[in-house]
């Protein structure tokens, strides 16, 4: 007799994205990022629940967090290196991706990585 073991869904996915070659000028505007950062949550389906971004200083990077009812997005700049962080995990009903396709149209970047974390 042969048992078949089906893989559950995952509960969800988390995807680390590294953008390189981004406009330095992108990468420096917290308010920018955040509503950025809201608007990926919303083309994601993912509802915010709240945020925080902090600017580390004129020509410096920001850090940010959207805290989500599917989890969290966040994003790390550094300008003088081009490169931008970004932390998406969102489970439920959530589509990650979109949330990642709409940040790649907006800072575009010249190369990306992806790594994508299957959760639960």
């Amino acid at each position: 007799m042969s048992h078949s073991h089906k893989t559950p869904p995952p509960i969800g996915w988390h995807l680390l994205a590294d953008f390189h070659g981004v406009p330095s000028a992108q990468l420096t505007d917290p308010h920018r990022l955040e509503a950025l950062l809201r608007q990926a949550a919303k083309a994601a389906g993912a509802i915010v629940l709240f945020g925080h971004f902090h600017h580390f200083g004129a020509g410096s990077g920001v850090t940010g967090v959207l805290l989500l009812m599917e989890s969290h997005i966040s994003i790390h700049t550094w300008p003088e290196h081009g490169f931008a962080a970004i932390d998406i995990f969102m489970c439920g009903e959530a589509k990650p991706d979109l949330a990642l396709t709409m940040l790649k149209n907006a800072l575009h970047p010249s190369r990306s990585k992806l790594s994508r974390v299957r959760r639960g």
